[in-house]
């Protein structure tokens, strides 16, 4: 088994690296004077079990053709099997056609993954469960949850908690952290209205948040505009405090300035994207780390055994 690790975390691959007790594989991953990507495998990969490590975040499009050229560069070293680790699999949210004319970019990207040789895929919480299904190769989706849960048990009691969905759509991500922290831990649920992109409006509370220490959770956070106003409904509608608790960091434009400024006691994410400078500097944000999740689910890909038994 190999590591191979992109440039778009490697922190996240040097920890993954560590857990199993590897180093990662020894690989130029540079570019021409044009911003062509090359890349140089320096080791024998001949019939080995090769796992490429790399988010496909900002800037998605030159992390992604990494991606695709270091793919490529294994297959054609004759790599046994080649796993495409993507923690934040980009152009997620792309997942269907909100109108006429236009794109499923998610699909897109599944195809261009699979053409450039991948044999496998292995992501953490993809936007929707059915992306799985746009990947006509074994793909993975590993959960955050566990992570989460352990991070909120270990920082108080659970009496007084009540998990918070954004939406609607959130709503079985909302139950699956519920039931990890106790059986009778409530749900609530935000109704909002979304006029476009990057932007939303929050219409009420449905459920009784008066003295409830609230866990928002979701998978991504880009902008902010959303949680940043779920939080204020809630501390609206007699909230004792807001935590939320998102997989993947996007954080654009002003999400730390917003988050900085927001009713949010704290906002936990985890290192799948890697976090920027004003992220690491920002006190009201945290970053619980992923790696040891990952690195287990790739052991048990290597080993040929149960990943969704991690989850049980």
């Amino acid at each position: 088994m190999k590591i191979l690790a992109g440039n778009s975390n490697l922190p996240l691959a040097r920890a993954i690296a560590d857990y199993l007790d590897l180093p990662l594989t020894d690989a130029s991953v540079r570019r021409f004077a044009d911003d062509e990507i090359f890349v140089e495998i320096h080791e024998n990969v001949r019939g080995e079990d090769v796992f490429v490590v790399q988010s496909t975040s900002a800037p998605a499009n030159d992390h992604l053709m990494e991606l695709l050229i270091c793919i490529d560069a294994l297959r054609r070293a004759s790599a046994a099997r080649i796993t495409a680790v993507t923690p934040y699999f980009g152009y997620a949210r792309q997942d269907r056609k909100p109108g006429p004319r236009t794109p499923i970019s998610a699909k897109l990207v599944a195809n261009l993954i699979t053409e450039a040789g991948a044999d496998r895929v292995l992501a953490v919480d993809l936007h929707a469960g059915q992306i799985q299904g746009f990947f006509d190769i074994p793909t993975d989706n590993l959960y955050a949850a566990p992570v989460m849960a352990a991070d909120i048990l270990s920082r108080g009691k659970v009496e007084d908690l009540m998990v918070v969905s954004p939406d609607v759509g959130g709503v079985v991500r909302a139950r699956a952290l519920a039931k990890r922290l106790a059986e009778n831990v409530p749900l609530a649920i935000v109704d909002k209205r979304r006029d476009k992109p990057g932007s939303s409006e929050v219409m009420n509370i449905i459920g009784d948040v008066t003295g409830r220490e609230c866990i928002l959770i979701d998978d991504i956070i880009d902008s902010g505009g959303t949680l940043c106003n779920a939080a204020a409904a809630l501390m609206e509608a007699g909230a004792a405090s807001v935590t939320a608790y998102l997989t993947h960091g996007v954080l654009s434009g002003k999400a730390v300035e917003r988050v900085s400024n927001s009713a949010l006691k704290e906002l936990v994410i985890t290192d799948s994207i890697q976090p920027t400078e004003a992220t690491l500097a920002c006190d009201r944000i945290r970053v619980l780390p992923i790696a040891a999740l990952m690195g287990e689910a790739i052991r048990r890909i290597a080993d040929e055994s149960s990943v969704s038994s991690l989850f049980d």
